[in-house]
């Protein structure tokens, strides 16, 4: 029922944000967690990368090591020129969007506010984190937010102890981070967005370029074997071709508006034991005070040495 609910409210606000704010609604990540039960595939490929097709680098920064029950940060950077433009669902230019997915281990989760330093929520403001579903609180979701704001976002993590959860080992484990910037390429419906490059896909000559539904432009090209066909190019990417041109089977009919693109990158760490600590400070001083008894054992037999030659 709970389940339900959660895809009830997602629908409404896609479909709110398809209406009021159609530049955003194709970032927002509904599209994934509605279709994939988990973000990562087989293969290690973040399942963003179906329909964010460019790739741009996404990098992750997390501590070393961590201690049990502890809170640190994982900080994603999201590196793109500033004051940068994307394609809106309705063909208008609006500022880039940011988004980020970080998938923890088992045990690790978002911090609760109330274990957050006010130096976390001062580097938090105004972004809202949701696990990717109900049952999955170990992987996060951020976006769509502003991307000039937001080119680096701070994600507060909550390790395990393993006193309180038998499952939980210390040891060194894996983060996987994606890094997300602009609208995708492709719907999860396959069909191309307006914020991607159209071809031709016969080789004919251009006829006609007339207007379509909702400023669509329909490109009609005559084939060498005589047939019509007509290419419907959405509002957005600037056409590269006129009437009477001759065009090639997959020759470019359009720019490509794509500002963004999608990165994945995986990091390691620590969550390490206390007593191991404890164990390794003692194993440096006993090879410390080995050495010291070395060097006092030595000048030791070297008095004797002295004393027996005089």
């Amino acid at each position: 029922m709970s389940r339900l609910i959660n895809i009830l409210l997602g629908s409404i606000f896609l479909i709110y944000s398809m209406v009021f704010n159609p530049g955003v609604s194709w970032a927002y990540p509904f599209w994934a967690q509605q279709n994939y039960e988990n973000p990562r595939e087989a293969t290690g490929k973040i399942v963003c990368a179906n329909c964010h097709l460019a790739n741009m680098t996404t990098q992750a920064e997390v501590p070393q090591s961590v201690g049990a029950d502890s809170v640190f940060k994982a900080v994603v950077k999201i590196p793109y020129k500033s004051g940068t433009e994307e394609i809106g669902a309705d063909g208008s230019k609006v500022p880039l969007q940011v988004g980020a997915v970080v998938m923890l281990p088992d045990g690790f989760k978002l911090a609760p506010q109330d274990r957050w330093t006010e130096k976390i929520k001062e580097e938090t403001k105004g972004v809202y984190f949701t696990q990717y579903s109900e049952d999955q609180e170990n992987i996060i979701l951020v976006g769509p937010l502003p991307g000039d704001q937001n080119k680096e976002i701070v994600f507060p993590i909550l390790s395990p102890d393993p006193k309180k959860d038998s499952n939980i080992n210390f040891g060194k484990y894996s983060i996987h981070v994606g890094g997300n910037r602009g609208r995708g390429q492709v719907y999860p419906t396959g069909e191309k967005s307006n914020n991607s490059s159209f071809s031709a896909t016969s080789s004919g000559t251009v006829t006609s370029i007339d207007s379509g539904e909702n400023n669509a432009r329909e490109v009609t090209i005559k084939t060498d074997e005589g047939k019509t066909i007509v290419e419907t190019i959405p509002v957005g990417p600037d056409l590269l071709v006129d009437i009477n041109d001759t065009v090639q089977a997959g020759q470019r009919l359009t720019s490509d508006p794509n500002a963004g693109g999608f990165g994945q990158t995986d990091t390691e760490v620590v969550l390490q034991s206390p007593a191991r600590i404890f164990g390794l400070l003692l194993f440096f001083m006993g090879v410390t005070l080995a050495q010291i008894m070395l060097v006092l054992k030595k000048k030791q037999v070297e008095k004797v040495q002295a004393a027996e030659g005089m």
